[in-house]
């Protein structure tokens, strides 16, 4: 893997800790994920949905704003 060994693989977490911190690793792993997954959907289909997603927690955010 890029000629990287473990020490490397531990140093650059521990960088990637304090930068981001490690309530924000989770995000960065599911973005990162679903960036990995939606370049191999693309690789395999000739057609690209840029369409995103809306998420049901922000609906019922928006629906129970007081006026």
């Amino acid at each position: 893997m890029f000629g990287l060994g473990i020490g490397e693989l531990l140093i650059i977490l521990v960088i990637v800790l304090i930068i981001f911190g490690a309530g924000k690793l989770p995000d960065i792993g599911e973005g990162l994920g679903k960036g990995i997954r939606n370049f191999r959907r693309a690789i395999k289909t000739e057609e690209i949905d840029i369409t995103p997603e809306r998420e049901s927690s922000q609906a019922e955010k928006v629906s129970k704003k007081p006026s």
